[in-house]
């Protein structure tokens, strides 16, 4: 099979020829329609993500196809079936075997690229937002880097959730898109005080940061008494220290998110959420926002895309149709 991968840390990926997988009992073999690119990705391309797998590999979180092999174990699928799924790697390639327990049946009404769009950043967000952060209607909900894949689902998400959105992104044209998903007020990281403008609409009950740095320094002093403050990832490169005195002071829970740690250690708040997410695009409730979409031959460009900032919400490789 083609796949787009990784044969030196730190370079360009380079298209070849891979071996196609062999499901295990437990496992489909999925025909894949799309991929979507993700920030870890760009870690992983580079070597300095949390998880490193062996060279030569393909990068590629999160994927949508079809059933073409189903193992002998496998009770809840069936081949023909659409779904989408996320995994540690391997989506930038033609096929791939996976454990049916992080597949899902997707919608008709679900195009293969919302499905490769939607698993990780909708999901990050709804366990942020409503199993950490327990947010509440009527709250004041901070999302930094609120055009990015992540920041725009919780942007939406914190809406459908009765909260009050401040999204703070960089430009008109991405606090446009964030405008789109539900926000209520916008800040231009570029030109205008986070800190300032955000106390002056009353402060931030709860903030959404998958920037760090210096936005969340002024998101932390920013942030209400008993507020709560989800760091979630550190796109800026800046890991901020966090002053222990003022957390004292005004009963401010810092709560940390890794979603992938779940699969693991707590899977059911993994479906519990995705079974939620997926009613609320039934419903029309949802509507993932894709960018761009590249040729598998171009993964390189896509990567770049989120590299240089210039995409907002996801950006997906279309591997086949």
């Amino acid at each position: 099979m083609r796949a787009m991968q990784v044969t030196e840390y730190g370079s360009p990926l380079t298209l070849g020829e891979s071996k196609k997988p062999a499901p295990q009992s437990n496992e489909v073999l999925i025909k894949i329609a799309a991929c979507a690119l993700n920030f870890a990705d760009m870690l992983l391309v580079k070597g300095t993500y949390q998880e490193k797998p062996p060279l030569p590999f393909s990068p590629g979180m999160e994927v949508s196809g079809t059933i073409e092999v189903v193992g002998a174990d496998v009770k809840s699928l069936h081949v023909g079936q659409r779904v989408l799924s996320f995994s540690g790697a391997g989506g930038l390639s033609e096929y791939i075997a996976l454990d049916e327990t992080v597949c899902l049946p997707i919608p008709d009404s679900m195009s293969f690229e919302q499905a490769a769009a939607f698993p990780i950043a909708y999901g990050t967000s709804h366990v942020a937002l409503e199993y950490r952060a327990r947010l509440q209607p009527k709250e004041r909900l901070l999302v930094l880097g609120a055009s990015g894949g992540v920041g725009l689902t919780a942007v939406e998400l914190g809406k459908l959730m009765g909260a009050e959105v401040i999204a703070v992104a960089r430009g008109a044209e991405k606090l446009a898109v964030a405008k789109a998903a539900g926000a209520d007020h916008l800040i231009d990281s570029t030109a205008q005080d986070i800190r300032e403008v955000v106390k002056s609409l009353g402060g931030a009950d709860v903030v959404f940061d998958p920037v760090g740095g210096d936005q969340f320094k002024a998101a932390f002093r920013a942030t209400n008494a008993e507020g709560r403050i989800i760091p979630l990832g550190f796109a800026s490169g800046d890991v901020p220290s966090i002053p222990a005195n003022i957390i004292l002071v005004k009963n401010i829970s810092v709560i940390g998110l890794y979603w992938g740690a779940y699969a693991k250690t707590n899977p059911h708040v993994l479906s519990d959420s995705f079974t939620k997410l997926l009613k609320w695009y039934d419903q029309g409730k949802l509507h993932p926002h894709v960018s761009n979409v590249l040729p598998l031959e171009q993964a390189n460009e896509a990567l770049d895309l989120l590299r240089s900032r210039k995409a907002t919400g996801k950006v997906v490789v279309s591997i086949s149709s």
